[in-house]
């Protein structure tokens, strides 16, 4: 019923000869990773917020000065601000499941933009927000928002990215995540000084809001996914946007017909077999299922939003004053950033799991020095004798950052959206999303009060659960760098088996045609209609030819 009503009826298809080819692929990867960004920047930006003795007075009622808030002086209940924090993640927990139905009937590209318009609402709920329960309200909104393009995105990279390339764009993504979280950092540090204004805490939401409002413009013009558009009948449609996004648009291209070969085979293959249900997801797809939900669970409890949701804070704990905090977090953000570079480089030829290992160790090794640290810098009086050892908990904390952006921050991400087969890719991703946000509520809601507890042992108890993740990556994990989408069964030793079972189960033969016949009603470089006039696939063309045709 959802699908007949809203479902598209056609696809406009070409681009202009100037933007096929290298250009469309990049700009549409890096215009899509805008929605990371929005991610990113939303776990800065209360970050900021929540060492502002104005934004404390207007949501919690407490009346504080910079020097209290400095000393560790803060009477706002620590479950509390840990409530604040987190309920951004159960919304986007529920957005990630209901947005594998969107992702699979309105398209890839849609989704985007509905994430995107729900995030400016929420944005500019936060803009005018007057109370606690105004930011509880907007902050939930916004996970709707968050949860869908976190699902989203990566499978938008995955399925335009070339085999050989995956990596390259998901780190794209990531960069692009960690950059709208340096942004916020910086954002926050320039509004800090317009205290004791309140545009100190409400100006990066401005921000934020024309963010939102540019990603919701910028998905008019981004392509629909090849796969997405050749599995839902949109045939000449999908081999165009192949040509477009892979070749200078010429559909006869070889690059351009082996994939569309590889695509159909792939797809007859699964409709033979139906659309995966969530419990097939486990029952066809085991061991792809254990790694999707582990990846996620372990980038979380490596302790990154431990340390990203509460930067600033930790660094006055350290013994920064607030401004100094606010600054060096945006320091941090940079490095953060910085991290992604090497993955960008290396991921796709050095492969997934020697960075997963070896980023394990390099945490294990960061995370000791920040709570040895952090346990010798509480036995010594507020003031200059902290310098030195904050310094030391600053250093620790970018290399933390630096080793998390290269490895446990992008490939989770990378992971989830491409070792899922086209059938189950939505809901795949769905799972392993969800299984983020369940982790990461987790982190945000038990940071508060085991920092409060604990102390500088927070930090030993994450990393046991980094020693762990590393040792289970190592024999658990396959190696994914190099294949296609389509070949990644065979890595995981169930394409055959699958086939085997369902068409037993149904009673039919599972015979794949591997030969493609491209239609020659598409020209290499037709649009809908006068070459001339190029019309975008964003148009809104209302067309039945092409699937008819298909």
């Amino acid at each position: 019923m959802f699908r007949r009503l809203f479902q598209r009826k056609s696809y406009a298809v070409r681009y202009p000869q100037w933007l096929v080819g290298k250009p469309l692929l990049y700009s549409s990867s890096a215009l899509a990773a805008l929605g990371d960004a929005m991610f990113g920047y939303s776990q800065g930006i209360i970050a900021a917020a929540q060492v502002q003795p104005s934004f404390i007075y207007r949501m919690y009622g407490y009346t504080v000065s910079l020097e209290q808030v400095q000393a560790g002086d803060n009477p706002v209940d620590v479950f509390l601000q840990a409530i604040v924090v987190s309920c951004l993640n159960l919304t986007a927990l529920l957005a990630s499941y209901i947005s594998a139905y969107v992702c699979d009937i309105l398209g890839r590209r849609m989704s985007i933009r509905i994430g995107g318009f729900i995030y400016l609402v929420a944005s500019l709920i936060q803009i005018f927000m007057p109370n606690l329960a105004a930011l509880l309200v907007g902050r939930c909104i916004q996970g709707l928002g968050v949860g869908m393009l976190s699902m989203t995105v990566p499978i938008y990279q995955c399925e335009i990215a070339p085999a050989h390339g995956r990596g390259l764009f998901v780190a794209i993504e990531y960069f692009c995540l960690n950059s709208g979280y340096a942004l916020s950092a910086w954002v926050g540090y320039g509004f800090f000084f317009a205290m004791p204004s309140e545009i100190s805490w409400r100006g990066p939401y401005i921000v934020q809001a024309a963010l939102a409002g540019i990603l919701v413009v910028w998905t008019f013009f981004l392509p629909e996914t090849p796969r997405w558009l050749i599995k839902n009948g949109f045939k000449n449609e999908g081999i165009g946007a192949l040509a477009d996004l892979h070749t200078n648009g010429d559909i006869h291209h070889p690059t351009v017909v082996e994939s569309y070969a590889s695509i159909e085979a792939t797809i007859a293959l699964e409709e033979n077999m139906g659309q995966a249900s969530w419990v097939q997801l486990f029952a066809h797809y085991p061991r792809r299922a254990v790694v999707g939900i582990t990846c996620q669970l372990f980038a979380q409890f490596n302790g990154i939003n431990a340390i990203l949701y509460f930067l600033p804070e930790n660094l006055t704990r350290a013994g920064f004053d607030i401004s100094q905090s606010l600054l060096y977090a945006g320091a941090c953000a940079l490095v953060y950033c910085a991290g992604t570079i090497p993955t960008m480089m290396f991921v796709d030829s050095k492969g997934r799991r020697l960075f997963l290992v070896s980023g394990s160790l390099g945490l294990v090794g960061a995370l000791a020095l920040i709570g040895g640290l952090q346990f010798h810098v509480e036995a010594l009086p507020l003031g200059p004798a902290r310098m030195p050892v904050a310094d030391g908990i600053f250093a620790g904390v970018c290399i933390y950052l630096f080793i998390f952006g290269a490895t446990w921050g992008p490939i989770p991400w990378l992971l989830g959206a491409e070792i899922f087969p086209l059938r189950a890719r939505a809901k795949g991703m769905a799972l392993s999303t969800g299984v983020n946000w369940i982790s990461n509520f987790i982190i945000a809601f038990i940071t508060p009060p085991l920092f409060a507890t604990m102390n500088g042992g927070y930090y030993f108890l994450l990393m046991g659960f980094t020693a762990i993740s590393g040792v289970f990556v190592y024999f658990v994990y396959p190696e994914t760098a190099g294949k296609t989408l389509e070949e990644l069964g065979q890595v995981f030793g169930d394409r055959t088996a699958v086939a085997d079972v369902d068409a037993e189960e149904k009673g039919v033969e599972v015979e794949i045609e591997t030969a493609v016949v491209v239609p020659q009603n598409l020209a290499a470089h037709e649009t809908l209609g006068n070459p001339s006039d190029v019309t975008l696939l964003g148009s809104d063309v209302i067309s039945e030819s092409s699937r008819n045709n298909s």
